[in-house]
């Protein structure tokens, strides 16, 4: 009889497993309905609903490392696009964070409480990362930045940049064109953030900005806009910065897993060059 319960145990799990894997597969179906969908007013007023969705998908499967992923970067994405409540913003950006360090903790050996670590340690760990963890990882770096942007104002948060560019620079030696070039492209925003009396380093900032626009074949429009406002604005270089935002509202918006951003990326751009005369 003992082969017996072995048997039943195992076709219960088996069915786990199914039930995990259409879980997981229907939330991949979700955030790939929202980023292919150019309609930006449609996403900002349906997304909600999807965010609720992935929180009872989670529910039943809390230890999924691919649906911990997938919802962090509809949480930090939603935040970052769409919500403009100081206090929402931050909400949303720890909840993204937070679901992002468990699916590292999950899955990458010795990855749990990564924020707490001496840095040096950190650093260690970073360095034993291998490419098939990047998109892990990834994930992480992204939520990170996203919360500790939704928290400038607080100095402790701010010191953990140092974190995330270490982690970003990591993602480039594993897989520098992961994500449409995402890792040049979060790097490139590190290093304008100051100008260069204040520690920045607007020149390395571009050249990951062009690293990434080369990598991606120009199609991740948002790198175009985000170069002409972080450098070309840091450095008062108007020629580039109106010739970027230009290209970005000549160009397509359809593009697989880009169309929302790229929907976005024009109507900045759009903003952007509106606004030029009185910033330059």
């Amino acid at each position: 009889m003992r082969w017996l319960v072995f048997a039943c145990l195992w076709g219960c799990a088996g069915c786990a497993i199914v039930v995990e894997t259409i879980t997981e597969d229907l939330a991949q179906d979700l955030v790939s309905a929202i980023l292919d969908n150019s309609d930006i007013e449609v996403v900002r007023d349906g997304a909600p609903a999807y965010l609720i969705l992935i929180d009872g998908l989670l529910e039943q499967s809390p230890t999924s490392v691919a649906l911990l992923s997938q919802a962090a970067t509809l949480n930090s994405a939603y935040a970052g696009a769409f919500i403009t409540d100081a206090q929402r913003s931050r909400v949303m950006a720890q909840k993204a964070l937070d679901l992002a360090s468990k699916a590292v903790c999950l899955a990458i050996q010795d990855g749990c409480d990564l924020n707490t670590r001496p840095y040096a340690e950190f650093v260690d760990w970073v360095a034993d990362l291998d490419e098939d963890e990047v998109p892990v990882a990834f994930v992480l770096g992204v939520s990170w930045a996203g919360w500790i942007q939704a928290n400038s104002e607080d100095f402790n948060a701010i010191a953990e940049l140092a974190r995330v560019k270490a982690l970003m620079s990591r993602m480039i030696e594993l897989n520098e064109g992961y994500e449409f070039a995402g890792p040049h492209l979060y790097m490139g925003v590190f290093e304008t953030l100051l100008p260069p009396a204040l520690g920045g380093k607007p020149e390395v900032g571009r050249y990951h900005f062009e690293r990434a626009i080369a990598l991606s074949e120009g199609q991740h429009l948002l790198t175009k806009v985000t170069f002409a406002e972080a450098y070309g604005r840091l450095v008062f270089d108007r020629d580039l910065h109106d010739a970027l935002l230009r290209e970005v509202l000549d160009a397509q918006v359809d593009q697989p897993g880009l169309t929302l951003m790229n929907a976005i990326a024009k109507r900045q751009a759009k903003e952007l060059l509106d606004s030029a005369d009185d910033y330059f």
